[in-house]
């Protein structure tokens, strides 16, 4: 069985309407050479669910969001993502913002293919107020009414890790996986990019389990992509670039098709990568939290 396929291929599967999820938090490894992908392809109305990066701004600049499902919106050095942030207040899409916690318990309702999970979260929070279609429930054991958090099922998801094999094998190797494995068993098919494509004897090591949470047979497809997070961060390989960050900030008054034109319009990885050089994306510092 070999699973490898191309970022196009991958970009491929993706179809107008669809409901997409996308692995990473903020600005820490984010697919992006599978949105770049995606942002040259025609499709649109997406609902995207996401622990929001440059992944929901660069989508949302080019007006392929619908509906957006998410905790935050960030990338990190620059607290709210300005391209979300402009096109959240001109209301170019329909939102569900979550709890960071509800979010996770929405993925795995979906995962256990269960209508709902119960919690205290958001309990007198405005989140219940700004998302009238998420209900109480009594609790059958006690008095007690509880947040029905719904189910967030998806169409496709889309991760980036550190290693996998050409079996769907895979290892996230820095210091904190997110949520990923949660994005994939919620949804219908799963594909991973990944720094590097090695031997499935290279998981051997008992300990290296502990860094593989996405199964296997989630995994329809893996496309190599060194670099493929930029500029995103992908611990313990590379960090954050802050400084292609502020130029693609900065991108959001006014000047996103330059950016677009400049970094992604056309170009694959490889020509990507080429612009902004090996050396220096590899000499990125690791961000500290």
């Amino acid at each position: 069985m070999n699973k490898t396929a191309s970022i196009d291929d991958i970009a491929s599967q993706v179809e107008s309407g669809m409901t997409i999820g996308i692995g990473g938090w903020g600005a820490r490894r984010k697919p992006m050479a599978f949105i770049r992908a995606l942002l040259n392809r025609p499709v649109k109305d997406l609902t995207l669910l996401s622990y929001g990066g440059p992944d929901v701004g660069m989508l949302a600049a080019a007006g392929k969001i619908k509906k957006l499902v998410f905790g935050f919106v960030s990338l990190d050095t620059l607290p709210l993502e300005p391209h979300f942030r402009i096109a959240r207040q001109a209301g170019a899409f329909e939102v569900m913002e979550l709890d960071e916690g509800m979010f996770q318990l929405g993925l795995k309702a979906a995962a256990a293919r269960l209508p709902f999970l119960p919690t205290r979260v958001g309990i007198g929070s405005d989140v219940l107020a700004h998302n009238p279609e998420i209900k109480m429930i009594d609790s059958p054991y006690s008095d007690e009414s509880l947040v029905a958090v719904p189910a967030l099922p998806l169409d496709m998801a889309v991760c980036h890790v550190n290693q996998a094999d050409v079996l769907g094998n895979s290892r996230l190797s820095g210091p904190d996986p997110f949520f990923d494995e949660w994005f994939c068993r919620a949804a219908d098919k799963a594909f991973l990019t990944t720094e590097a494509i090695v031997p499935t004897s290279a998981f051997d090591d008992p300990m290296i389990a502990l860094q593989m949470p996405i199964e296997r047979n989630l995994v329809q497809g893996v496309a190599l992509a060194e670099f493929g997070a930029h500029p995103t961060s992908c611990a313990p390989g590379y960090g954050i670039d802050v400084a292609h960050l502020r130029q693609y900030g900065a991108a959001a008054k006014g000047g996103w098709s330059s950016y677009f034109d400049e970094f992604i319009a056309g170009k694959d990885l490889s020509e990507y990568i080429a612009l902004l050089g090996k050396d220096h994306i590899d000499a990125l510092p690791l961000p500290v939290f």
